[in-house]
């Protein structure tokens, strides 16, 4: 894991693969309440590749600054920027799950040249109704009163296919240590930010990159219909409705997700390389 400063807060962060600077870097932006390392599968299974592969903890989770209060989707989306500045990196194929998608589609709405192909998995672009608002408020402050254990015990069997509890021991217990040692403050924060995201519907119809929308078949946060209204509404966007699965197919099933990904980024052109100064006696 490294670290980097950036907008005032410390980002902790995986930069693994690299070895083919002909292959577009991917960023991935997890959902809530987790942290980078909901992306291990698709870290590893891409790295190995050679393509560079970035998984940054937001603001607020994992190794990165909490900031407490109200962190909206902006902040987010500036904070990855800074980052990919940062890194060197001026174009990434985006993806991200959940609320990490909706960070993807206000990153997009933001900086719509910088993102070579997008990844939308179990997320949805409608702004949150008035009671979908307050629900977001009232468990941030549940969260601040209770910490996460009692709400990472509930919401498991939502975030994972109830079956796959039973199926993937190990996944129940990696999603779970997720949640029950994510920052209360930051959970909190990034609740009461994204109650106040935008209806990203219109950005969507601006979309001109390859996109992949993914969904878990049996998702209970954002089903299948949502994921269906992202597509209809990206030119030529694919979708693909990952079976066995819950809010989480990247962990539940890796192999469809990542065969899924790895269509996705072997149709896309090597990025443009600066021309280097010439060299030698002339």
């Amino acid at each position: 894991m490294s670290t980097v400063n950036v907008k005032g807060i410390t980002v902790g962060y995986e930069d693994a693969g690299g070895d083919r600077p002909d292959l577009t870097p991917l960023l991935l932006v997890h959902g809530h309440p987790f942290d980078r390392s909901m992306w291990a599968p698709q870290l590893a299974t891409f790295a190995a590749t050679g393509r560079r592969v970035i998984a940054p903890d937001l603001r607020g989770y994992g190794e990165t600054t909490v900031v407490p209060g109200v962190v909206t989707l902006t902040d987010h989306a500036r904070d990855l920027a800074a980052l990919l500045d940062a890194l060197d990196v001026p174009r990434c194929v985006l993806g991200g799950l959940s609320m990490g998608g909706q960070i993807v589609m206000e990153f997009q709405r933001l900086y719509p040249g910088r993102a070579a192909a997008l990844l939308l998995a179990d997320t949805s672009a409608a702004a949150d109704t008035e009671d979908g608002r307050a629900r977001r408020r009232a468990t941030a402050d549940r969260l601040l009163a209770e910490g996460m254990d009692g709400y990472a015990h509930e919401v498991l069997p939502r975030m994972m296919a109830p079956y796959n509890i039973q199926a993937l021991p190990s996944v129940a217990a990696h999603v779970l240590r997720m949640m029950r040692g994510a920052h209360p403050e930051g959970a909190a924060a990034a609740l009461r930010g994204r109650a106040l995201r935008p209806d990203y519907r219109a950005t969507l119809a601006g979309v001109t990159v390859p996109t992949l929308v993914l969904v878990g078949a049996d998702d209970e946060f954002t089903p299948v219909i949502d994921a269906q209204d992202i597509q209809g509404r990206v030119a030529g966007a694919r979708l693909v409705v990952v079976p066995g699965a819950g809010h989480l197919p990247n962990l539940e099933r890796p192999d469809d997700v990542d065969a899924a990904l790895a269509d996705l980024l072997a149709g896309l052109p090597a990025p443009a390389v600066a021309a280097q100064p010439p060299t030698g006696n002339s």
